[in-house]
């Protein structure tokens, strides 16, 4: 369970303000929180210290990665036992092609993010993650059209802690 943690106004607006941009400099937040930025730098050090901010990421542009296509896959396994999807979750966070992938509740078990460049790198990928001998019963592929919000978490406001 997570600990407390007091997070005050100041937290609150410095956290608003680093999510949208967190290389922002501390002298420009400081004007717009109203704080030194000697303070803005002890907070924002305090807030990566206490795993309030978890992680600083540069989100670069998928077609530089060679992974133009988005697809969203629904994976039903054939059993679903603790050591089978254990397993399984273990051999997909191998492959690079996963960008995200979570354990899911209904008819499926996993749901899956996968970028590739084109069709011919989503087939094999399918080969190599995705075969009978990796325990699947099926999977449901769905390709992204467009982008309408890519995971960006700063939309969620925050919450006490």
């Amino acid at each position: 369970m997570r600990k407390k943690i007091d997070l005050d106004r100041f937290d609150r607006r410095l956290l608003e303000l680093v999510r949208a941009d967190n290389l922002e400099p501390a002298r420009t937040l400081a004007d717009k929180v109203g704080l030194s930025v000697s303070a803005v730098l002890r907070r924002l050090r305090r807030l990566r210290d206490e795993k309030v901010i978890v992680a600083d990421r540069a989100i670069v542009d998928p077609a530089l990665t060679g992974s133009a296509l988005t697809m969203h896959v629904l994976v039903r396994m054939e059993q679903a036992g603790a050591q089978t999807m254990d397993g399984f979750a273990r051999e997909i966070a191998r492959h690079p092609e996963i960008t995200g992938a979570w354990d899911v509740t209904g008819e499926d078990d996993f749901l899956l993010k996968v970028q590739v460049g084109s069709m011919e790198e989503y087939e094999a990928f399918t080969r190599r993650a995705l075969g009978e001998d990796r325990g699947v019963h099926s999977f449901t592929t769905l390709i992204a059209i467009r982008t309408i919000v890519e995971d960006d978490t700063s939309r969620r406001p925050l919450r006490d802690l």
